[in-house]
C-alpha cells in the first residue's frame, strides 16, 4: 500500500453506503481550478478508484475509496449499532482527548537516515514535513486506524461492557477535535462502528491530527506527530450538557501539551464533579509530566477520582529516583486520588486506595505487542466500577488479564470475540451501592 500527501485545500468527503467503504477522497488533475483537493499518488489496494473527466476544462478527477483490509485494526467486526442511532439519557463514559488518525507502516534503517529521522524517537511535524513522509512512504506496507492511547481504552470498554450477559450495554463516548476532512471523517466512522460515540463536530476549516508510526525490523518505533485541529478542544452549552450526564469523564494527560485546553479541562472537570460523575486523568508520558507538572496536580488534587499511570509515570508525580518501587509511588498518589492505579510492564500491577497498594500479579501470555498494554488496563479498572465491582482484587486482576490478551495479539485493540470471552468469563462481585460515584471507590 503506498501513501498520499494532504497539501492544504479544501476536502471533498462523501461517506459510502458501502460498509466497507468509510472514506472516500476526491481529486482533479493538477491543471483543473474548479476543484482543489487533495494529491494522492500510486494508490493500490485497499485504496480504489474510479475516474471522471471535468465538463469545464476536461481534466480528470479520481474518487479514491478506502476499503478497509484484515491488515486495519478488527472495528468493523463489532456488534450491530443501533440503526437509529439512539442517543442515552446518559453516558457512561466521555472520554476527552486528541483525535488522531495512525499511519503504521514498516520500514528499513535507510528510510530513516534518508528523511533525517533518528530511530525510536518521537516528534512534532507540520503539514508540510507529514506529506513529505507519507509521499516517501510511496510503495511502503502501511495501514490507516482510528488511533490515540484513549481511543484503544475507550474502544476496549464498549467491547467489555456490549455483552448482554454482563448487564445493559455500556454507553461510551468520546469529545474532542476533527478536521472537516476525509480523514475525520474517516476517524468518526470507525468508532461509531466499535461502538463509541464521536460526539464533537468537525473544524470545518481544520485538518485532522495523524501519528506516523515507522517500525523497523527490530521493532523499534520512530512516532512523528501533526497535530491539526487535536489540540482544540471546543466547550460550548451542548458541551457542558454532555458532560452533567456523564457517570464517568477520561481527561487524556497528553491534552496538558497545550497551554490554551488547561482553562478548559478545569472547567470541565469542575461541570463533572458538580453533576456527580467520577474525573479520570490519564499520565499519557513521563517528558508530559514534567513539563506540565503543576498543571497535572492541580487537576488531580482538586478534581481527579482515578489515575492511570505506568511506573515511570507514577515516579514523575511523586519525583521520585528510577530506583523507588513502584509501591511507594502508588501509596504516595493515593494520599491524594481516591484510586489510583500503576501498572508495571511484566512484573504486575498495582491499585492504591487510602495510602496502601494492592498488588496484581501479571496474567500469563506469551508477548507479541506490548504497545496499547496500558490501555487495555485502563479498560478493565472502568469496566469493573461501571459494573459496581466491589473486589479490589477482582478489578485489578480483569485489568491484567485485558492487557494480557492486547500483549498477546498484534495491535493496540481489544478484539470483540476476546472482550465477550473475558466478560462472560468474569464474575465480579457487585458493590451494594447502585451509582458510580465517589461513593463506590471509597467503599472499595
Amino acid at each position: 500500500m503506498s501513501a498520499f500527501s494532504l497539501l492544504p485545500s479544501s476536502v471533498f468527503y462523501k461517506p459510502s453506503s458501502s460498509s466497507s467503504s468509510p472514506l472516500l477522497l476526491s481529486l482533479p488533475s493538477s491543471s483543473c481550478t474548479h476543484r482543489s483537493i487533495i494529491i494522492i499518488r500510486s494508490l493500490s489496494h485497499p485504496f480504489r478508484s474510479t475516474t471522471h473527466r471535468c465538463s469545464n476544462c476536461s481534466s480528470s478527477t479520481t474518487d479514491y475509496y478506502y476499503t478497509s483490509t484484515s491488515e486495519d485494526d478488527d472495528d468493523d467486526d463489532d456488534v450491530v449499532l443501533d440503526k437509529d442511532d439512539h442517543v442515552p439519557d446518559r453516558w457512561d463514559v466521555l472520554g476527552l482527548g486528541q483525535a488522531m488518525v495512525d499511519f503504521s507502516g514498516i520500514v528499513n534503517d535507510d528510510f530513516l537516515m534518508r528523511l533525517g529521522l533518528e530511530k525510536g524517537t518521537r516528534k512534532i511535524v507540520n503539514h508540510e514535513e507529514r506529506g513529505r513522509v507519507l509521499q516517501a512512504m510511496d510503495g511502503c506496507s502501511y495501514k490507516a486506524a482510528a488511533g490515540g492511547s484513549l481511543s484503544n481504552t475507550l474502544v476496549a470498554l464498549a467491547r467489555l461492557g456490549g455483552h448482554a450477559m454482563a448487564g445493559p450495554a455500556l454507553n461510551v463516548a468520546m469529545a474532542g477535535s476533527i478536521g472537516g476532512d476525509p480523514l475525520g471523517g474517516f476517524y468518526r466512522t470507525k468508532l461509531r462502528r466499535a461502538n463509541v460515540s464521536f460526539l464533537s463536530a468537525p473544524v470545518e476549516e481544520g485538518t485532522t491530527g495523524t501519528v506516523i508510526v515507522l517500525t523497523t525490523s527490530d521493532a523499534q518505533r520512530t512516532m512523528l506527530a501533526y497535530q491539526g485541529t487535536s489540540s482544540y478542544i471546543n466547550y460550548d452549552s451542548s458541551m457542558e450538557s454532555i458532560i452533567s450526564k456523564t457517570n464517568v469523564l477520561v481527561v487524556e494527560g497528553y491534552l496538558f501539551e497545550f497551554p490554551d485546553t488547561i482553562k478548559t479541562i478545569k472547567k470541565i472537570c469542575q461541570v463533572a464533579r458538580d453533576s456527580g460523575a467520577l474525573v479520570a486523568v490519564t499520565a499519557s508520558d513521563v517528558t508530559c509530566i514534567e513539563r506540565h507538572y503543576d498543571d497535572f496536580w492541580e487537576i488531580m488534587e482538586n478534581y481527579a477520582d482515578i489515575v492511570f499511570a505506568n511506573s515511570d509515570e507514577a515516579r514523575a508525580f511523586c519525583h521520585f529516583s528510577s530506583e523507588e518501587s513502584p509501591i511507594s509511588s502508588t501509596q504516595y498518589l493515593s494520599h491524594f486520588v481516591p484510586l489510583v492505579s500503576v501498572t508495571d510492564g511484566p512484573r504486575g500491577s498495582y491499585v492504591g486506595v487510602k495510602g496502601e497498594a494492592l498488588y496484581i500479579p501479571p496474567s500469563p501470555c506469551v508477548p507479541v505487542d506490548t504497545c496499547g498494554a496500558g490501555d487495555a488496563y485502563a479498560s478493565g479498572i472502568l469496566y469493573g466500577l461501571l459494573r459496581g465491582a466491589s473486589d479490589l482484587k477482582g478489578m485489578g486482576t480483569l485489568a491484567a488479564r485485558v492487557a494480557a490478551t492486547v500483549v498477546a495479539q498484534q495491535g493496540t485493540r481489544l478484539r470483540v470475540q476476546d472482550a465477550a470471552r473475558l466478560a462472560e468469563s468474569f464474575a465480579l462481585t457487585p458493590s451494594p451501592h447502585a451509582d458510580v460515584g465517589s461513593d463506590q471507590i471509597s467503599s472499595l
